[in-house]
């Protein structure tokens, strides 16, 4: 009995030291290729996708490609750390950030997935509502990144809202309404991680 009290005991300092931790998985190239392949999409859009409007599920699978390359160079960049370097709790960290971001994208995908089927006619709300999601991700992630973070998270919060209630039809579905809300946004957050951690880092060195 003592003894398991015990391994619960160092579970869950274990568990209070990842907490209290910056992560540091996130690193500010892989999240800055992402806006750039944000930007490049977007100025490509119009040759793979001439009719956005009328092919809302070409629209979602196009940006979902996206998205999935970000996603990759991003997870491979952490599955890198995980394994290379960091303490022993380096992975708790990790899975915590996921788990911290998983709910947002579900949210974006399930929403995404239901208009497309039972709604095309409203596909022109799923910028502003991905942005959206999107925003409330990095807000949940907030604890765990440097406090700037915040302001990453407000962008794409606030570059939502104002894609739902300005644009709509043509216009929300453009390329460059996803390029300026996610290329911007995560060179925003590209250059956080960077002046909040990594320059620090080498600073310390």
């Amino acid at each position: 009995m003592h003894l398991r009290e015990a391994l619960n005991q160092i579970a869950e300092i274990r568990q209070r030291m990842a907490e209290s931790e910056l992560f540091r998985g996130y690193r500010a190239l892989p999240v800055a290729a992402s806006g750039i392949f944000a930007l490049v999409a977007g100025a490509v859009q119009p040759v793979f996708l001439p009719d956005a409007p009328g092919d809302v599920r070409a629209f979602v699978l196009f940006w979902t490609a996206v998205a999935t390359l970000s996603v990759l160079a991003a997870g491979l960049t952490m599955w890198m750390r995980d394994c290379f370097a960091g303490p022993s709790h380096t992975r708790a960290l990790t899975w915590m950030a996921i788990r911290q971001f998983l709910p947002s994208l579900l949210g974006g995908t399930v929403v995404a997935a239901v208009i497309v089927r039972t709604a095309p006619e409203s596909g022109w709300l799923l910028p502003g509502l991905w942005s959206m999601f999107f925003g409330q991700g990095v807000f949940a992630s907030c604890r765990i990144l440097p406090r700037p973070v915040y302001l990453v998270s407000a962008f794409y919060l606030t570059a939502g809202a104002a894609t739902l209630f300005v644009s709509s039809g043509d216009r929300s579905l453009s390329g460059w309404t996803m390029a300026f809300t996610f290329g911007i946004g995560q060179l925003l957050a590209a250059s956080v991680l960077y002046w909040t951690l990594e320059r620090r880092d080498d600073l310390e060195k």
